[in-house]
């Protein structure tokens, strides 16, 4: 992909989010879609990055586990409302590919639902750099995606854009889509793009970048279905 249209697609993706935060929060009580986010990983004291925080869903999750506890997000709007839900929390906008976090910080890095935003891989393993450059030692990240794969939607929108990218109708990667964002009354508010993330791609990724894979694995079906990644950084 060319790197002018992948920066394109990074501030599109954050306007997006500016957008729709208010009815994407509506939709993010808690952490979300299944009830699998692994958390036994947390140690009491443990400095915890919780890096695309969003509303700050996950917070309601963790904040009983006594942990030094940041959230980013590079929508300023969803932070606004993380603010607002968690008043106690640290909540601060940041760039994922940039994080402006010092080295060697943070036990554990939740990231959910973040990956499948970036597009191309120079800007994945750029995404995968900063995450090792910020974890301590041994540190751990718990990564999940969206599976596509087992999603009747996504398989849809995965032939359509393969088709367009066949007829050079689309700039986008092959795997790549946009998917819908509706509001309340059914209309489309904007297209969301995403990468359509494998098991074995995800694996190979934080592979390429030095990780130690812990574990990975598929949860759910249809529209429920997700990819975690559970991934230490070598002391």
């Amino acid at each position: 992909m060319d790197k002018k249209y992948a920066e394109y697609l990074i501030n599109k993706t954050r306007s997006d989010y500016n957008t729709i935060a208010e009815h994407f929060s509506k939709t993010r009580i808690t952490v979300p879609e299944d009830k699998s986010v692994p958390t036994e990983y947390i140690k009491p004291g443990d400095k915890v990055l919780d890096l695309g925080c969003g509303n700050g869903a996950l917070y309601s999750n963790l904040k009983e586990k006594n942990i030094d506890y940041l959230g980013v997000d590079f929508s300023k709007e969803l932070i606004k409302i993380a603010k607002g839900r968690y008043p106690n929390a640290k909540f601060r906008v940041i760039n994922a590919l940039e994080l402006t976090l010092s080295d060697n910080f943070f036990d554990k890095i939740y990231c959910i639902g973040v990956l499948q935003h970036i597009p191309s891989k120079d800007f994945h393993i750029r995404f995968l750099k900063e995450v090792k450059r910020v974890l301590k030692p041994d540190g751990l990240i718990i990564l999940r995606v969206w599976n596509f794969w087992r999603r009747k939607r996504g398989l849809f929108l995965l032939l359509k854009y393969a088709f367009f990218k066949i007829i050079g109708k689309s700039k986008l990667n092959f795997k790549d889509i946009f998917y819908p964002w509706k509001n309340q009354e059914g209309k489309i508010v904007v297209q969301r793009y995403f990468h359509c993330f494998t098991k074995k791609e995800l694996n190979k990724l934080f592979k390429e970048v030095g990780f130690k894979i812990e574990k990975s694995w598929i949860t759910g079906k249809g529209k429920l279905s997700n990819i975690y990644i559970v991934a230490r950084k070598s002391p």
